[in-house]
């Protein structure tokens, strides 16, 4: 895998303050102490020393290891020197330029059904397996249509659609609504996770399993990692597929991969709620600690949008049949869900490390081609830039991205070897190697809050073995 990490010329750490365009524009300082966080700590607030422009003493962090083996050093930018460095022009944004990309959208889903609807029949294709394999094409084909529209809805919840914030949530909630998404519900998470990614205290989306939690995991006997079996790449793969299948709406609805510390709700509505089935945390509920209390009626909103567009899909269901919506509708939607779900290797921090700039440095571009381009918009291939500007138009992204690599320098952080197949490859990699994350064996004083995927199937360094990890634990 073709990977690039961080490894910069040292230099004294600067944080600089800027002031943004917009109300969804990321955090205006490179370590916010989010709004949207749990009760306010020690923890959520350590690094607000370092907001001034002047040089602080770089900590000694040890000898620090990414998941692919290379030397890894902490970002030391500022949002500032990102956001200076994009050209003026790319921060505008055109709601006549965006309703031609849905029109575009709507045109390529609309078309492929009349033509597969009309022509791949039995009285044109008698071959009952070719049939088959044409119309599992044109699955995979409104899937990648479906997740064009998905994404500018996503676009609209960062207000990057349209300066009017009215247009942006009112043609979001449509898009989303008609691809199963709570609007209103998922932007409010979602804005969340921008501001805490890669905290693993408070991100809303995906915080990755410790050390401890994988052993639990695979058993309450196994209490070193060094006992634990290789897990077999049958199994990963199939826990891959489970990942992209249901994990998105799995997500929806129980939380399961975001942060599990909701008793620090500020308002206290996460008291007795927790993650997974029955927990109480999830996206469709105004009660949900997911929310403040003033946020209610935007829950609310969300669901409204999903129930009109379960009941269009419940009459379509009667009228034309379920197994034609399974393959009209359904099948593509899971194809949706796939093209959404994937994380890169990327170092995660406990909150006395983590700050804006550190989190939105630990994502990655890949590269889909004509497809991810153009089809998907490019949010796969300007990841890295929309992490840290997310209200910068998707069609200005490649020359924002080019910007702001001369500021990232080595941190910036891309996988783009062999196109398409290349990004299936490293779907399949991060399933073999995101096991758990654990400090680097170098590491020293605030480097051990700093942790990196490790694996059982020799992939990347080697986990710490029982003495190592014991050490540092009792050193902390």
């Amino acid at each position: 895998m073709a990977s690039t990490t961080s490894l910069p010329a040292k230099r004294a750490t600067r944080r600089g303050v800027s002031r943004l365009d917009s109300e969804y524009s990321s955090p205006s300082t490179a370590d916010v102490s989010p709004v949207d966080s749990p009760r306010p700590s020690a923890s959520s607030t350590s690094l607000s020393s370092l907001a001034s422009e002047e040089a602080v003493e770089q900590k000694d962090l040890g000898v620090l290891l990414d998941a692919y083996g290379n030397a890894f050093e902490p970002p030391d930018f500022t949002i500032k020197e990102i956001r200076d460095a994009i050209p003026a022009h790319c921060f505008k944004r055109s709601a006549l330029k965006g309703y031609l990309y849905i029109f575009r959208d709507i045109v390529c889903l609309a078309t492929t059904f009349y033509i597969f609807h009309n022509y791949v029949t039995p009285e044109t294709i008698p071959s009952t397996p070719a049939r088959a394999g044409l119309w599992a094409l044109y699955t995979v084909l409104q899937g990648f249509f479906g997740t064009g529209l998905w994404v500018i809805a996503h676009e609209c919840g960062h207000g990057a659609f349209s300066e009017s914030k009215a247009i942006n949530n009112f043609t979001g909630w449509v898009l989303h609504s008609s691809l199963l998404v709570p609007y209103f519900s998922w932007q409010l998470s979602h804005s969340a996770h921008h501001k805490a990614t890669g905290n693993m205290e408070r991100d809303m989306v995906f915080v990755p399993r410790t050390r401890e939690e994988q052993a639990t995991r695979l058993g309450k006997m196994a209490h070193e990692l060094g006992e634990l079996t290789e897990e077999t790449p049958i199994y990963n793969l199939m826990m891959l597929i489970a990942q992209q299948l249901v994990g998105w709406p799995n997500y929806l609805m129980t939380n399961v991969t975001g942060h599990n510390h909701h008793e620090r709700q500020r308002e206290g509505r996460g008291k007795g709620k927790h993650n997974g089935t029955g927990g109480g945390v999830n996206h469709f509920d105004p009660r949900s600690p997911l929310y403040d209390n003033k946020h209610a009626g935007l829950i609310v909103m969300s669901d409204i949008g999903i129930i009109l567009a379960g009941s269009a899909l419940y009459y379509l269901g009667n009228r034309f049949g379920w197994s034609n919506m399974l393959v009209w509708y359904f099948i593509p939607y899971l194809w949706v869900n796939h093209w959404l779900a994937h994380r890169p290797l990327a170092p995660h921090y406990h909150s006395e490390e983590w700050n804006f700039v550190r989190g939105a440095a630990a994502t990655i571009d890949r590269e889909m081609g004509f497809i991810g381009r153009h089809l998907l918009h490019g949010i796969i291939e300007t990841h890295v830039l929309h992490h840290y500007v997310s209200t910068i138009p998707f069609y200005n992204a490649d020359e924002a991205s080019d910007a702001i690599r001369k500021v990232m320098g080595k941190h910036y952080r891309a996988d783009t070897k062999d196109g398409p197949w290349g990004f299936l490859r490293a779907m399949y990699t991060s399933a073999r190697s995101c096991q758990w994350v654990e400090p680097s064996a170098g590491a020293k004083g605030a480097g051990k809050k700093i942790l990196f995927f490790r694996n059982r199937n020799g992939i990347g360094p080697k986990p710490l073995n029982s003495e190592q990890y014991k050490a540092l634990a009792q050193s902390n």
